[in-house]
């Protein structure tokens, strides 16, 4: 059975529930979005990895149903890599404290 905060045969949490009540906002950076496909769809299931300023891996978490992710990351520049059945996708963010709301859209190869 599946806890309500942990994704279906993924040990990472819902990546749609909301914040959990003791973040802060003012010293935390949150990257969070959604993945979509080139109709505008949501494309659950992607794998998104989180890479840093260099290019190295740093975090990986599958999209909720909606195509939702998040992470917690330090501010800077970040490299999202979205993978999936429908295509795949890079994003450049420059993160701030806060929460960073991004879409990443993939394309099939």
């Amino acid at each position: 059975m599946t806890s309500p905060n942990v994704a279906a045969g993924c040990a990472a949490p819902d990546q749609s529930a909301p914040l959990p009540a003791g973040v802060d906002l003012e010293k935390e950076t949150v990257i969070t979005g959604i993945v979509n496909n080139v109709e505008g769809e949501p494309v659950g299931g992607a794998y998104v990895r989180l890479l840093d300023g260099s290019g190295e891996f740093t975090a990986e978490v599958v999209t909720s149903p909606e195509g939702v992710f998040r992470f917690f990351a330090a501010p800077g520049s970040w490299t999202l890599r979205a993978l999936s059945r429908a295509g795949n996708g890079d994003l450049v963010v420059d993160a701030t404290r806060g929460v960073n709301e991004v879409a990443i859209s993939v394309v099939a190869a």
